[in-house]
């Protein structure tokens, strides 16, 4: 017994010996040559050591290899793919006894690595190409090649720390580039499931990445393989679980974005949204993905933003200027949160005895639309409604044709204010001022919310039909409004004209014929007064507009018993209304309904005023009255010849 523990001293002594002096006697140099080999002959690129080269056996065998640098391809932009600090590469012992060399875990420190395409695509991580070039690797005729069966990598785990990781796009210049890495790969065997967990920081964000690759074979094959993966960080959140078929040049599968802010990834990506506390803020995108080639498919896509919800499709052509074909329902979509805040008009105050009506103004901020010029593209849009400042619509649909810079909004569908109608926007940004032209025709409509929303002019009720043909040019709200060019036309029936009870004054005008002249200071100049009203059975006219002044000749209101024909100016760009009304009275009393046109003594009303307060009066100057006055004598004369004869 004491000689078999002798023998068992004896032999351990040998081991921790044969450890303790195996550096010394297992010369580093030539398993690097073995380790240098293996990596030509897999990737046809060279490893070079230009620092020290340490080799430690205990607890495990490892090689540490300092200021490693691994070749480019020979059309890359630089000699070196791949540069690091320090490489420590981990044994097995059984690899070096069993003739089979396979490597246990590569640690890798401080790394400086560079993914590039050269000007004619040609990517440097096709790194395969010595192996595929092997009598044993079959190749097809469209390039798909078969590694051999006994070719296989095992690296066991690949820890990555530090560094910096580029990519370069030689046919574009485009450049991204990732640093602090902190990564694990595990590669059991490129024909296992590889696994890839880390962080990474890009553009001072972090980013954590969590990545799985079935039999990466697959992948070095041109075959088609499945991926899942997922990325966490403050901005935004990414799922992707697909198949990735022709080395990358084919992907589809479920992908998901997500995030908090909009506005915050804007930021960080250097472009201000100047956006309200309730708008950009969290967002939600899922579908099903397809990209092949130059082409983005996104189907059975569901979206949110703030309260917003989007459903759709759409295709994206990512070839040399961005193409976008989509169909999109946006549900009920209020815009308002994403105006800017000098484009969206704040809500007027009401007015009060203590606090009148405040004027409108238009703003003078410039309008960007120079990312018209960025894409070109053919969407359809629905909504169920949709609110714009103090717009609102029922059901639309339309339709963006957009073309170098040109868009053209079709209104296909429209339902708004108790009416509907059809219409085209052209916007032309090619260039500073901007161009639009607008064609319109709404039926049906109803006058005073329109108008009150859309310019702040509620002087108007009824129903009718409402036509425009305009185009301006500028950069802002005010500029387009005072460049107005064009042509607007009305027809309302069963309405009404707020401000001034016309026939009331009409009727005063009556009084004034017979000679009761104590009208005038009874009321005949009186101002505007929101609770008085004109009556008409029908309102006709059109505008022609100049310079954003649009000017009338033609108007016509019908009433039971007055006649009133006008003309005058409305002045958009500085909100005012200058106009004349010449009001008869009907002789008959058949009241609207009469065929009787006789209106006999006219009287002229003035509309004068900026839109939020309009001043109503008779417009009756001193030669004007003297000549009523006379009037009202010969009328006196000629009923005292009736009484008394001649």
């Amino acid at each position: 017994m004491k000689t078999l523990f002798k023998v068992i001293g004896v032999i351990l002594l040998l081991c921790i010996a044969l450890i303790v002096a195996a550096p010394f006697l297992i010369p580093t140099d030539t398993i690097f040559n073995k380790v240098s080999q293996q990596v030509e002959s897999t990737t046809g690129r060279t490893l070079t050591i230009k620092g020290d080269k340490t080799l430690s056996v205990f607890p495990a065998l490892k090689l540490e290899l300092n200021d490693v640098h691994f070749s480019n391809m020979k059309s890359g932009s630089r000699t070196e793919m791949a540069s690091m600090q320090q490489l420590a590469i981990h044994i097995p012992w059984f690899s070096l006894f069993s003739g089979e060399f396979k490597l246990e875990k590569f640690v890798i420190n401080e790394p400086d690595i560079l993914l590039e395409t050269d000007k004619n695509g040609k990517a440097n991580w096709q790194l395969f190409d010595a192996v595929t070039a092997q009598p044993s690797a079959e190749q097809t005729s469209g390039g798909q090649v078969t590694l051999p069966e006994n070719f296989d990598i095992e690296l066991g785990e690949v820890a990555i720390y530090g560094g910096k990781f580029t990519y370069l796009d030689g046919q574009t210049g485009a450049k991204q580039q990732i640093t602090d890495l902190e990564l694990a790969i595990l590669l059991p065997s490129i024909r296992k499931t590889l696994e890839f967990k880390g962080g990474i920081n890009y553009m001072q964000e972090r980013f954590e990445l969590d990545v799985t690759l079935d039999t990466p074979a697959k992948a070095i094959e041109g075959k088609t393989f499945t991926v899942t993966s997922a990325v966490d960080s403050r901005l935004i959140d990414i799922e992707f679980s697909g198949d990735i078929a022709q080395q990358g040049k084919d992907i589809q599968g479920q992908l998901s974005l997500s995030g908090d802010s909009v506005k915050e990834i804007a930021t960080w990506q250097g472009v201000d949204l100047n956006a309200k506390d309730n708008a950009f803020n969290a967002f939600n995108v899922k579908g099903a993905m397809h990209l092949k080639g130059d082409k983005f498919s996104l189907t059975e896509l569901l979206a949110t933003l703030d309260k917003l919800q989007i459903k759709g499709q759409s295709d994206i052509n990512l070839g040399d200027r961005l193409a976008v074909n989509a169909n999109i329902d946006l549900g009920m979509l209020d815009l308002n949160p994403y105006l800017p805040e000098e484009v969206a008009r704040e809500e007027a105050p009401k007015a009060s005895k203590d606090q009148p009506a405040q004027p409108i103004v238009w703003d003078d901020s410039k309008i960007d639309m120079s990312g018209l010029n960025a894409l070109d593209a053919n969407i359809v849009v629905r909504s169920s409604g949709l609110q714009a400042n103090d717009i609102t619509l029922g059901e639309n649909q339309l339709t963006v044709a957009l073309n170098n810079g040109v868009a053209k909004i079709s209104l296909d569908k429209f339902v708004a204010y108790e009416g509907s109608g059809k219409g085209t926007i052209t916007v032309n940004a090619k260039q500073a001022p901007y161009q639009i032209a607008t064609h319109f025709a709404l039926d049906n409509i109803d006058a005073q919310p329109l108008l009150s929303d859309a310019a702040g002019f509620d002087k108007l009720m009824g129903k009718g039909s409402l036509n425009w043909s305009l185009t301006t040019t500028g950069q802002s709200q005010k500029s387009f409004v005072s460049a107005l060019q064009g042509k607007l036309a009305f027809e309302f029936a069963d309405g009404a004209v707020k401000g001034a009870n016309i026939a009331e004054m009409v009727r005063k005008g009556k009084e004034l014929i017979k000679g009761n002249f104590n009208v005038v200071s009874e009321g005949l100049d009186t101002g505007f007064d929101n609770s008085q009203q004109t009556d008409f059975s029908a309102l006709t006219g059109s505008f022609k507009f100049t310079n954003g002044v649009g000017t009338n000749s033609d108007l016509s209101l019908l009433s039971p018993l007055i006649r009133i024909s006008g003309e005058g100016d409305v002045n958009l760009p500085d909100t005012t209304v200058n106009y004349r009304l010449v009001t008869g009275i009907v002789d008959s009393i058949e009241g609207q309904g009469t065929q009787d046109d006789s209106t006999g003594f006219k009287i002229p009303v003035r509309i004068k005023g900026p839109f939020h307060d309009v001043g109503i009066n008779l417009d009756v100057s001193k030669a004007a009255k003297d000549e009523v006055k006379e009037k009202a004598k010969e009328k006196v004369k000629d009923k005292l010849k009736g009484l008394f004869g001649n």
